[in-house]
């Protein structure tokens, strides 16, 4: 008999599941891939280029004349909410009763949200630094200005996404990066200390946001991963590190704005528990399923910049 169907059937646990989910879905993720709902597997969305890109119209109309037809001058592109999911073997030597299972499904929950949050947060990054490319270095010594390099791109941003005040802009920076610029030299000079003495003259994400041209959302990617080969000792990289990501943002997109990139993912379907027995009939295994696609939708709306120290 499987011990965790009725409970992992029950609406208390897909909600528990669904709110876990949805609050350990990871800041970055998120930032530079926002999330899309959608109520099909799969649907149309614009795709824009240098050559294709978002056009302002005309609305004036003529007496009698016709209107302007709204146009969005981009390619269609499909999305394609694929599959995902994890498991989380109970083994019947764990005599559980009653509310204990409830409690097991809800710990299977929260660590099948945080590691599929994890695993969600790589494929945004991977995916961003592929489109972007190789990028453009920057060398930030004692003469480089770094919050001049950031706003230049910031205005080139702003420019190709072409949507103007209705599209923000983010800023990512890598760990390495954001601290090669917390602690540059014309960074560092643009805070002032009052007469009552010395204040921490160090910028956060938040007082770096005011240097920036539009006070841009300003956040830093610690997302580590083991670059050695499977077998070997551990060798953990940060996956920015020396990276800096300047690119266009919603913080709720359509499937027809300019964004970077977004996540459209199918909600009905989102975190939704279940519960089989394993073939040898020891392990019961609680299962969470969902569905979701990342897609980048306007490269030319996104620049990276690597930073060297000297």
């Amino acid at each position: 008999m499987n011990r965790l169907a009725q409970f992992s059937s029950n609406p208390t646990l897909r909600e528990y599941a669904q709110g876990v989910a949805q609050d350990s879905i990871q800041p970055i993720a998120n930032f530079l891939a926002p999330t899309v709902p959608v109520s099909r597997m799969t649907g149309r969305y614009k795709v824009y280029t240098e050559k294709n890109r978002f056009r302002i119209p005309d609305t004036l109309r003529a007496v009698g004349g016709q209107a302007t037809q709204l146009r969005f001058e981009a390619t269609d592109n499909s999305y394609n909410c694929e599959p995902h999911a994890l498991d989380y073997p109970v083994d019947n030597l764990e005599q559980l009763e009653g509310a204990e299972i409830m409690d097991v499904l809800k710990e299977g929950a929260t660590a099948v949200a945080e590691v599929a949050a994890l695993s969600h947060e790589k494929k945004v990054i991977d995916l961003a630094l592929e489109a972007v490319g190789a990028g453009t270095n920057k060398t930030w010594n004692s003469s480089a200005d770094p919050v001049a390099d950031i706003d230049e791109a910031i205005l080139t941003v702003i420019k190709n996404a072409t949507y103007g005040s209705f599209m923000s802009v983010g800023v990512l920076f890598g760990a390495n990066a954001f601290r090669i610029f917390k602690n540059a030299d014309k960074v560092r000079g643009r805070f002032v200390t009052g007469k009552g003495g010395a204040s921490l003259a160090v910028p956060n994400e938040d007082i770096a946001s005011q240097l920036f041209m539009g006070k841009p959302e300003v956040k830093t990617s610690f997302m580590v991963y083991d670059t050695a080969p499977e077998g070997k000792a551990a060798s953990m990289s940060f996956l920015l590190d020396n990276a800096i990501l300047i690119f266009a943002r919603k913080s709720s997109p359509t499937t027809r704005d300019p964004s970077f990139m977004k996540t459209f993912r199918l909600m009905s379907r989102h975190m939704v528990p279940g519960s089989y027995i394993r073939d040898d009939g020891r392990v019961e295994v609680a299962k969470f399923d969902w569905s979701e696609d990342v897609r980048v939708t306007n490269a030319t709306a996104a620049i990276r910049y690597n930073i060297l120290a000297n």
